[in-house]
């Protein structure tokens, strides 16, 4: 499910229309009740090893690459299990990197299994180098996310991209097969032509480009929401790079994106597209940061961007705990609102990017999960919270997408790869930093970030 596109003026809200599954029911009796009394280790393995389920067990069978969603109530968008997304696909990698690291999966199987998807990446279509959001499983060709998005995707590219170069750098000084698989990747980064889309040359990138439709969707890419890596990376190329103007005048508005607003005390430092009162959906706070550490990194504008992450986590937690709209169960064990699956108010099921202004009584676990580097205790205990106190939430592959204890407990027994997909990630870099020391030590990466004046003694870019 794409993420939803915060604009200065309006949020775009995508609606899922959810029928006819193809995928067998899981049984509720597959849940496992947790011990209160677990330990905080074990119960951050255990979550990582659910989420790695998704893209391991529940994988499209061809590509094997990361599924749109999964779903285990049989209801089902048609055709959709051979849909896989690009972006969460990357998320999907970093996620078997943890697996082997932590020996849930076996080293030589997850080599295997990543080769079967560099190569079909490989073959798959590609729009001047980039990927398009959804791609057919089955055939490698583009699928449509709508009618004039159906070209490269410059973001989803990027989320993809910093999965390939951490399988890359993971890889490249082993065995025989494991080099062979590090070149592949190697070689469908260098392809990626990030220069054209900048649509002829203008200091800023774009989002969307389409070979039937050019350049009609007309999305430039604008901080501040979850699109800082797609800049990174582009001026890291080695191929087809961006110069630092592009990045200043582009992605920081020129430098006026910059915000002395503060919210519970807390700096906000930035301003947040179309959510500058509380910040966006936690998401923007994790999705660049799978592979880039913000930990003591600056740029010319920003000096800290953990403490610009740290702070959007925690106003959305303190108004979390705050609840002025008086929500059921809210508080210092449940909370956390970004975007994914929400309920309508018929009960359906809907989409819906959750934040402090767009608050509909939702908690996605995905946000409080995902936010373990800055808020490693309030994050414990919603884990905690959720695995020993609310197992009706939690299913085959880790906590369910949605959930509501307003209404009535309420959850869907779904999964959305892109939110799955940063759990294991985001708690590994907590724990061990792995996934960052993997992207910020690759050498491309360090050139590019000096390229636009970043800043990082952890990784001795001055």
């Amino acid at each position: 499910m794409k993420r939803i596109i915060l604009s200065i003026a309006a949020i775009s809200l995508l609606i899922v229309s959810c029928k006819n599954s193809q995928v067998s029911k899981q049984e509720s009796s597959q849940k496992s009740v947790v011990k209160s009394n677990i330990a905080n280790e074990q119960l951050m393995n255990k979550v990582q090893k659910d989420a790695l389920k998704y893209f391991w067990d529940y994988a499209e069978p061809n590509s094997m690459l990361g599924r749109e969603r999964y779903h285990e109530d049989n209801i089902y968008p048609d055709n959709d299990k051979h849909v896989v997304t690009t972006g969460g696909s990357g998320f999907g990698l970093a996620t078997i990197l943890v697996g082997v690291e932590r020996g849930f999966i076996p080293r030589k199987d997850a080599v295997k299994r990543l080769t079967t998807m560099m190569d079909f990446l490989a073959k798959a279509d590609r729009h001047k180098g980039a990927w398009s959001h959804w791609i057919n499983g089955e055939t490698g060709k583009t699928v449509p996310f709508g009618k004039k998005d159906n070209g490269g995707d410059l973001v989803e590219t990027a989320f993809l991209t910093t999965g390939i170069i951490q399988v890359r750098e993971y890889f490249k000084n082993g065995n025989a097969e494991e080099k062979a698989l590090a070149k592949k990747c190697d070689e469908l980064w260098k392809g990626i032509q990030w220069n054209w889309y900048t649509k002829g040359g203008e200091k800023v990138l774009y989002w969307h480009w389409s070979p039937e439709y050019q350049w009609e969707m007309n999305f430039p890419l604008q901080g501040y929401n979850e699109c800082l890596i797609t800049y990174i990376l582009a001026a890291s190329s080695p191929t087809y790079s961006i110069d630092a103007e592009t990045y200043y005048k582009g992605w920081t508005r020129n430098g006026t994106y910059i915000s002395d607003k503060e919210k519970y005390g807390l700096p906000m430092y930035v301003k947040h597209n179309g959510a500058e009162e509380y910040g966006g959906p936690l998401f923007w706070t994790q999705y660049s940061y799978i592979g880039l550490d913000p930990t003591n990194l600056s740029d010319k504008l920003i000096n800290n961007y953990f403490d610009l992450n740290k702070n959007q986590v925690l106003i959305d937690y303190k108004y979390c705990v705050e609840n002025p709209k008086g929500w059921k169960g809210y508080g210092p064990n449940y909370w956390g609102l970004t975007a994914g699956y929400s309920r309508n108010k018929d009960g359906s099921v809907g989409y819906d990017a959750h934040f402090p202004q767009n608050d509909h009584g939702v908690i996605t676990p995905t946000a409080a999960l995902s936010s373990f580097p800055y808020t490693p205790k309030e994050s414990m205990d919603f884990l905690r919270f959720i695995y020993t106190q609310k197992p009706e939430f939690i299913g085959s592959a880790g906590p369910y997408d949605a959930t509501s204890i307003n209404y009535n407990n309420w959850t869907t027994p779904r999964y959305l790869a892109i939110d799955q997909g940063t759990i294991a990630p985001m708690i590994e870099n907590y724990r061990t930093g792995f996934l960052w020391k993997l992207f910020m030590n690759a050498p491309e990466i360090q050139q590019g970030l000096k390229k636009l004046s970043f800043k990082s003694e952890k990784y001795n870019i001055k």
